[in-house]
C-alpha cells in the first residue's frame, strides 16, 4: 500500500425503504478535518486524471456505477515512493473509502456501464483563486499507469 493511504470498509445498510451508508465520521481514527464535501461524475469509458493536492487530503468513495481509482506516489522521500496502485472503488460491488495524502497523483475511470458518481471529503475548502490542484495530462506523463486498460 502507497505509504499514508488508508482504506476504509463501508457497511451498508438495507432495510425495506432503501440503504444507508456511513462514508467518513469525525469520531473515527481515519477522519483528518473538514474542508468541504462535492460531488463528481464521469460517464462511462471517460478517465479524470492525473493530479495532486499540496495541503489537501481526500476521501473517495463511489456511491453510485463503478470506478477504477489509481494512485501513484510521487514523493522523493516516500517508502513507497514510485508505486503505483488501484483500486476497484463501487457501492455495490466494494464499498470503500479511500484515503490520498497530499503529494499523491491520483485519477479515476468510469468502468462500468453507466455514469460513476463519487463523492469527496477533501480536508481543505477549494479556492478558485489560489487552487491546490496540480494537473498532467492522464496519458502524456511519466506515470507508468494505462488508463486504456479494461
Amino acid at each position: 500500500m502507497i505509504e499514508g493511504v488508508k482504506i476504509k470498509k463501508l457497511k451498508i445498510i438495507p432495510d425495506e425503504r432503501g440503504r444507508l451508508m456511513e462514508i467518513l465520521r469525525k469520531d473515527e481514527d481515519i477522519f483528518v478535518k473538514f474542508g468541504q464535501v462535492y460531488m463528481t461524475t464521469a460517464y462511462p469509458g471517460v478517465v479524470k486524471a492525473w493530479h495532486y493536492h499540496k495541503k489537501q487530503t481526500d476521501n473517495f468513495t463511489c456511491v453510485a456505477g463503478r470506478m477504477r481509482l489509481g494512485l501513484y506516489d510521487a514523493r522523493p522521500n516516500s517508502k513507497t515512493f514510485k508505486a503505483v496502485e488501484e483500486f476497484i472503488v463501487s457501492s455495490d460491488e466494494n464499498p470503500i473509502l479511500v484515503q490520498i495524502p497530499p503529494l499523491v497523483y491520483h485519477g479515476f475511470k468510469c468502468v462500468g456501464d453507466k455514469e460513476a458518481i463519487v463523492i469527496n471529503t477533501v480536508t481543505h475548502p477549494y479556492d478558485p483563486k489560489k487552487p491546490d490542484e496540480y494537473r498532467i495530462d492522464a496519458y502524456d506523463n511519466d506515470i507508468p499507469y494505462d488508463w486504456r486498460k479494461p
